[in-house]
């Protein structure tokens, strides 16, 4: 549940009393490519402009659209899905080689500001520098705005206002509607051919799951089991699906995934030692691919046990992302990714 209100609202208000005659005609690009190369469409209304940030539940509003967005990267992503660019990232954006990483999406990294590319990292100088007018980040419970240093928080937030959109509790479905809507709020034209057939596409994804999971069920006449984990230097994590939105989309799709028995006080994962890791049987397991995680390939060859796994052995290890991008695109690109994976395995004797 988002936090409730605190001190820093009164803040919030003073700087939006400040900049309410600002708010000059968005020099925001609302012209980003949608994921089939043509532009997300869309062109940047005036305004007025509201949202609610869900850590306190408080409007954030300006008489007319921010025109310097600043966004997490993962967010920014969902926007540049619906035709929506902003002045800068923060969070994961490229790799060490400058490909980009997964949060970014399809956005074009050569192009982007980062203020900010690993966990702790966060040019407050450059942020200034830019004259934001807002910025947007993801809100987890126990967090704050999601890739903001805490101990950088207040004095970025005395520069302009901020949005944090929750993304611990709420339905994938849920989740992208929320994004479309800022996404809308920020110019996109939802109602553009690339973003109704991005519609098309998320549903579509959807049925493949379900396809994916009963056809091998039926061609075998077993029970098919599947198990998202997440893998550290310090073991394997075990994903509880009900935490994670993919996953439970997924389960609501009729996957049957592996629950822990003892995830952590957060509820997102179990933590198996490397001798431990045959704690639960699976017919297929969907292995985090999220930066820092250590890969199969890398698993094969350093954890004994870990190769060991039944399903390991009969090459059923796919992938999974555990912070997807939040527009229809990005959603069906993961539910593709689990369907395709699903199709590949089959329930083992």
């Amino acid at each position: 549940m988002p936090l409730p209100a605190r001190s820093r609202a009164l803040t919030r208000r003073r700087l939006l009393a400040a900049s309410g005659g600002v708010g000059a005609v968005s020099a925001l690009a609302a012209c980003g490519q949608g994921a089939d190369g043509g532009t997300g469409g869309g062109t940047v209304d005036a305004g007025p402009f509201s949202f609610v940030d869900e850590r306190d539940q408080t409007a954030v509003e300006f008489e007319s659209t921010p025109g310097t967005v600043v966004a997490f990267t993962g967010l920014a992503a969902s926007l540049y899905d619906y035709g929506v660019e902003v002045a800068a990232v923060f969070g994961p954006t490229t790799l060490p080689d400058g490909t980009p990483d997964i949060q970014a999406g399809r956005m074009p990294v050569e192009d982007l500001t980062v203020l900010g590319n690993v966990w702790g990292e966060f040019d407050v100088e450059a942020f200034a520098g830019l004259g934001p007018d807002l910025i947007v980040s993801h809100y987890y419970e126990g967090f704050d705005l999601w890739f903001v240093p805490e101990d950088r928080l207040e004095e970025v937030e005395s520069l302009t206002p901020g949005i944090g959109i929750e993304v611990s509790l709420p339905t994938i479905d849920s989740l992208i509607d929320t994004h479309a809507a800022l996404a809308e709020e920020l110019g996109a034209d939802l109602g553009s051919d690339s973003n109704a057939e991005a519609k098309e596409r998320y549903e579509a994804a959807g049925t493949a799951v379900t396809d994916a999971f009963f056809t091998p069920q039926v061609s075998t006449g077993r029970p098919y089991k599947v198990m998202a984990v997440g893998a550290w230097a310090d073991g394997l994590y075990i994903a509880n699906p009900a935490t994670f939105n993919l996953l439970a989309k997924c389960v609501e799709l009729g996957v049957d995934f592996v629950v822990p028995e003892n995830p952590d006080q957060n509820g997102y994962w179990e933590l198996l030692s490397w001798e431990n890791v045959d704690k639960y049987e699976a017919d297929a397991i969907f292995v985090d691919m999220r930066t820092g995680g250590i890969q199969p390939d890398q698993l094969v060859a350093e954890q004994p046990t870990w190769a060991a796994l039944p399903a390991v052995q009969a090459g059923q290890v796919y992938g999974w992302n555990a912070e997807p991008v939040y527009s229809h695109v990005g959603g069906a690109i993961e539910l593709e990714r689990i369907a395709e994976g699903l199709a590949a395995g089959r329930p083992l004797a």
